[in-house]
């Protein structure tokens, strides 16, 4: 297999550039007819493979695309998820070359979409393609099902997996959407925290006030905004709101002990992120704060003269984006009330305060005993050459709980993108060298469930 995609290297690098160009950004209206590109283009690709009841399904969104392979009778069936989605590119002039027009350099490619998540959905794809060709067919049955919403925290997939939970069903759910602990290090991700996000807004006066006239004598409020938001949290790092930590569960000397194989160099990140110091919750290590414990972060402030120079006024309005993140049987929907209550209690006076939810996932924790996990780490183990590790990822992807729940599937958290790809962030980038060999650990783990 190694020489099968060495011999088709350059296609395939060819076919996901020109995947990269499409700027499918979700969350943005103006490239609406951009993400129906993708959308045709990924349809395209699993008719071109050989996937059978390949479909491009709309919803009130961006579309779904479905496609499958069901001819290996006795053996198991296997779900891919993937997305064709990506962020938006700003800031634009922090990226050396342009987010959608590709280039490869130093063994790595440079796009919006990179390693989040075309490249390491792409190489599903021609996994099962080489696969394919081979044998003229596969080990396992396979169904793809992919979004083109995820980066908007995929609205209109979560009615469709509860619609169509035959059409789904299978023996694992495995999602390529998550990175190595370093490079040369693979990871299977077994946790991953919920989210909540949302906007405070604090009104004071009817219109923006000269500060020398009304100066002292008025609420302003960029300070009630700051004494609320300071509210929330405690100088040692905890959160302050009642009820936050309901559901949030003990830490065992097993989970402790987990969780620290996985390498931290606490000089390094300082450097690397040129901090003086880390920060967080006492008593816990950086991978258990930002891994297994509840969070609450201020993700941006907005209020009053933001143009060049000086603007004197007492400023009427202010807001903050806030999100949090969840861990164990905490519930997102009673962590947001839990704040409505803090907010109400806490609102300094003379202020009218409103809150308004973007965004809630569940949280979700994976065996990693499970025979499919296993599996995986068998498979990665014969083309690294070394075991993965099994992190708890601090980020979210709201997706994996809906599967496991609506599905009652393991799900297979098999990453292939690097911790320092730039996600999200300008000059984002896959390495080639991972691209090639998950390819190969793919392919090979499907020859291990077959077996």
């Amino acid at each position: 297999m190694k020489g099968s995609i060495e011999l088709h290297k350059d296609r395939f690098i060819e076919e996901l550039i020109e995947f990269l160009r499409i700027p499918s950004i979700s969350a943005l209206s103006e490239h609406k007819e951009d993400v129906q590109t993708g959308a045709k283009w990924v349809a395209d690709s699993l008719k071109s493979i050989g996937m059978e009841n390949v479909d491009v399904i709309e919803t009130d969104g961006h579309p779904i695309v479905y496609g499958d392979w069901l001819h290996a009778e006795g053996k198991p069936t296997v779900l891919v998820y993937g997305h064709y989605d990506v962020q938006p590119a700003d800031p634009l002039d922090l990226w050396e070359t342009p987010p959608f027009d590709p280039v490869v350099r130093d063994g790595k490619i440079f796009a919006r979409g990179a390693t989040d998540d075309k490249g390491q959905l792409f190489l599903h794809i021609k996994a099962i393609e080489l696969l394919m060709k081979e044998n003229g067919k596969l080990p396992v049955n396979v169904k793809f099902c992919i979004e083109g919403e995820e980066e908007v925290a995929s609205p209109n997939l979560v009615p469709f997996i509860e619609q169509n939970q035959e059409k789904l069903s299978n023996d694992a759910v495995v999602i390529s959407d998550t990175s190595f602990i370093e490079k040369g290090l693979p990871a299977i991700c077994t946790s991953l925290r919920g989210a909540l996000a949302m906007e405070l807004q604090v009104k004071t006066a009817n219109s923006d006030l000269h500060s020398g006239t009304y100066g002292g004598g008025v609420p302003n409020s960029i300070h009630a905004l700051v004494q609320l938001l300071d509210s929330m949290r405690h100088e040692n790092g905890q959160v302050a709101i009642d009820g936050f930590y309901e559901g949030v569960p003990e830490l065992t000397d097993e989970l402790r002990a987990e969780v620290a194989k996985v390498p931290f160099n606490e000089d390094q990140v300082k450097k690397d992120l040129e901090l003086d110091e880390l920060f967080g919750e006492e008593g816990f290590s950086f991978h258990e704060r930002v891994g297994i414990r509840p969070t609450l972060e201020i993700n941006g402030i907005t209020g009053g003269f933001q143009g060049e120079g000086l603007k004197t006024i007492v400023p009427k309005e202010a807001s903050a984006k806030i999100s949090c993140r969840l861990v164990g049987d905490q519930n997102p929907g009673d962590i947001y009330a839990a704040i409505e209550r803090h907010v109400e209690a806490h609102k300094p006076t003379g202020t009218s305060v409103s809150l308004h939810q973007y965004i809630q996932a569940n949280p979700i924790a994976i065996d990693s005993a499970n025979p499919m996990i296993q599996t995986a780490a068998d498979a990665y183990e014969e083309v690294y050459g070394v075991r993965p590790l099994f992190p708890k990822e601090g980020g979210s992807i709201p997706i994996v709980e809906v599967f496991s729940r609506v599905l009652d599937s393991p799900v297979v958290l098999m990453g292939f993108g690097l911790p320092s790809e730039n996600l999200h962030a300008p000059n984002e980038h896959f390495h080639l060298e991972n691209f090639t060999k998950g390819i190969e650990t793919v392919c090979n783990y499907f020859r291990r469930l077959s077996e």
